[in-house]
C-alpha cells in the first residue's frame, strides 16, 4: 500500500518540517515562561525576606513598603491578556486584605492590647501564606515568636512616638508649654536708682515736705 502524499510529501515528512520550523519558536517561548516564573519567585522571596527582617519593627518605612507591594508581587500572571492567580497567591492576597482592614480600624479605648494581639495573628497569617507559596516549612509559632528586637530599640521607638505626639500637641495648640520661671536678669544700676527714689519719696512723706522741680525742655 502506497503512502498518502500531500503536495508530493508524506505525512511524516510534513511533521518533520513543522517540527523544524516550530521547534525554535516553542523553545524561545518556553524559555521566556521559565524566566518569567523565576522572576516572580525572586520578587516573592525578596518581599518575604523584607517582611521577616522587619517583623519586629512594623513602623519602619521598609516594613510598610513591603506590605504595600503584596498586591503587585502576588498579582499573578497574565496570559494573552487574561490574569491568572494561583490558590496560594490568592490566600496571600486575602490575608493581606484582612490585615489591612485591621490596620485601618482604630483601637477602642482600653482595648489597645487586644487590638495589638489581633494584629499579630493577622500578620502571622500573611507570613504563613507567603511561606507556603514559596515552599518554606515555617510553622506559625516560629513566624510569630521567632523575631528578635533589642529592648533598647523598643524604648527608642516608643520615646520617638511620644515626642512626635507631644510636638504635634504643642504645634496645634492643644496643650501649652509649662514654664517654671526661676528668675529674670536684673540691671543693678537700675535697681539701685529705684531704691534711692523710693527712699527719697519715703523721707519726703515723713517730713511732710515734697519738693517738685519742673524743668522746661526745648
Amino acid at each position: 500500500m502506497e503512502p498518502t502524499l500531500y503536495f508530493h510529501l508524506e505525512l511524516k515528512d510534513w511533521a518533520v518540517i513543522f517540527a523544524t520550523l516550530l521547534g525554535p519558536i516553542l523553545a524561545v517561548q518556553a524559555q521566556k515562561a521559565v524566566e518569567a516564573f523565576r522572576e516572580r519567585q525572586v520578587r516573592k522571596a525578596r518581599l518575604f525576606e523584607q517582611l521577616m527582617a522587619t517583623r519586629a519593627a512594623r513602623l519602619s518605612p521598609e516594613h510598610v513598603r513591603a506590605l504595600n507591594m503584596i498586591d503587585l508581587v502576588f498579582y499573578g500572571k497574565r496570559t494573552l491578556g487574561i490574569s491568572h492567580r494561583s490558590g496560594r497567591e490568592q490566600r496571600v492576597i486575602d490575608a493581606w486584605k484582612e490585615y489591612l482592614d485591621h490596620l485601618n480600624t482604630k483601637a477602642q479605648d482600653g482595648q489597645l492590647a487586644l487590638w495589638g494581639a489581633q494584629g499579630d495573628e493577622l500578620f502571622t497569617n500573611i507570613l504563613f501564606a507567603i511561606a507556603q507559596d514559596l515552599g518554606y516549612t515555617f510553622d506559625r509559632v516560629q513566624l510569630k515568636r521567632g523575631a528578635y528586637s533589642p529592648i533598647a530599640h523598643g524604648e527608642i521607638e516608643e520615646e520617638q512616638n511620644e515626642l512626635r505626639k507631644a510636638t504635634l500637641s504643642l504645634v496645634t495648640g492643644k496643650h501649652a508649654l509649662k514654664m517654671n520661671v526661676v528668675g529674670f536678669p536684673i540691671d543693678q544700676e537700675a535697681l539701685q536708682a529705684n531704691k534711692t527714689a523710693i527712699q527719697n519719696v519715703g523721707k519726703a512723706l515723713e517730713s511732710g515736705v515734697l519738693q517738685v522741680e519742673v524743668v522746661e525742655r526745648e
